[in-house]
């Protein structure tokens, strides 16, 4: 099912399916810079995945945006999902006293459509932290699941994916 808002991006509801997810802070203020806030984040959004049976895959967070790899298990749940984090993670911010309103822009869904599309996808996600100058070596990079994607793989696995789906360098996301 796809649903469009007024003013929002169409959002595809798919049962079972693999979802790669960006969100965005309005005006792409760093207001997810601080360290407390990350981690707010991130078990928020796992307690959001679990509590509609959604599992989080990969996932990486920015100052001003962040990416998820994701399975759905029912996609109509994917708009009540993601109103209760960027509810309760602005929330968080705002207690913080770091903004003005509003905290997120809004968050765009995509269906990777095969294995290379997904690949290529996780590859963009793991890479993020370098392709936005936050460090040289992923390694440096805690706000990530690179760390648990690395131990899972190993890094000659790893090192291949990355040469295999290289397609990730070129991928353009307007959102983030």
């Amino acid at each position: 099912m796809l649903k469009r808002g007024l003013h929002s991006p169409a959002h595809l509801f798919v049962d079972n399916a693999a979802y790669f997810i960006t969100s965005a802070i309005y005006q792409k203020r760093l207001l997810l810079k601080p360290e407390p806030i990350k981690h707010h984040l991130l078990a928020t959004i796992k307690a959001c995945f679990h509590e509609k049976n959604w599992q989080l895959d990969y996932w990486v967070i920015l100052d001003n945006h962040y990416h998820l790899l994701a399975t759905s298990d029912k996609g109509d749940d994917m708009s009540k999902i993601f109103r209760k984090i960027h509810g309760l993670s602005a929330q968080f911010i705002e207690a913080q006293g770091r903004c003005d309103l509003p905290v997120w822009w809004n968050y765009w869904d995509y269906c990777p459509r095969d294995e290379k599309d997904y690949l290529v996808r996780l590859n963009y996600l793991l890479n993020n932290p370098v392709k936005h100058g936050y460090v040289t070596n992923l390694v440096d990079y805690p706000y990530s699941s690179f760390h648990e994607t690395l131990e899972k793989l190993g890094r000659d696995a790893l090192a291949q994916q990355f040469k295999d789906y290289s397609e990730y360098k070129n991928l353009y996301l307007n959102e983030d």
